[in-house]
């Protein structure tokens, strides 16, 4: 339910107008959509930082290192979560100066704007994802060694968060963008992975699949 709850809320986090290119003036004027934006990015991070306290211990069984590295990726993941709602705030702030000023100065304002903006792009895209991929890549190996789900879907897992790591790698350099066809492809199977999952856990939980196999932890 919590990874569930995660994507839902990470959808409503968006704030589209950001994407527009007189953002500076629309935000001031959706100000009720971009507060419930940032406590929506507020209560995923949270719901995150949950799901990673819930699979501490059962990592743990198999291996406490990972389990800690696993822990530790999430967090700092979380954390810049949190630093983005900053920025988006700062954002807004800086919109409802701009439409109240009677003679503002436009290249002033765009300028910090826009280094806001990309900020936030850069906190939500690149360092949230770049740790909570790591972190995601340990725990669908930590998942394929102890058989807590089937071996396909802890595949799907080592591979959908690859292409998601990738894909910030790519972003970092600045050799695709966040708003491209590509972007969007490298990560949509972690995206679905989750969902799927979340499914999976509902249905079948843990324990029955290693029950099933004999497995033990």
């Amino acid at each position: 339910m919590l990874l569930i709850t995660g994507i839902i809320f990470g959808i409503l986090s968006s704030v589209p107008a950001l994407e527009q290119p007189d953002y500076l003036t629309k935000l001031s004027t959706i100000k009720g959509q971009v507060l419930l934006a940032a406590f929506f990015q507020f209560i995923m991070a949270a719901v995150y930082v949950c799901i990673a306290v819930l699979l501490y211990p059962t990592i743990k069984k198999y291996n406490e290192g990972l389990a800690l590295s696993y822990f530790g990726f999430r967090i700092i993941g979380a954390v810049f979560l949190f630093i983005g709602i900053i920025f988006l705030l700062l954002l807004l702030f800086i919109s409802q100066r701009f439409v109240i000023e009677v003679q503002p100065d436009p290249s002033r304002f765009q300028t910090i704007g826009e280094l806001l903006r990309v900020g936030r792009d850069w906190i939500n895209h690149i360092g949230m994802i770049l740790p909570w991929s790591i972190g995601g890549l340990i725990l669908y190996y930590c998942f394929f060694r102890m058989k807590l789900i089937p071996k396909w879907l802890s595949i799907w897992g080592l591979i959908g968060y690859t292409s998601t790591l990738i894909a910030t790698i790519l972003l970092f350099f600045d050799i695709i963008k966040i708003v491209s066809p590509i972007y969007l492809i490298m990560n949509t199977p972690t995206a679905l992975l989750e969902l799927i999952l979340a499914v999976y856990l509902i249905v079948n939980g843990f324990n029955p699949y290693i029950k099933q196999k004999g497995g033990t932890l």
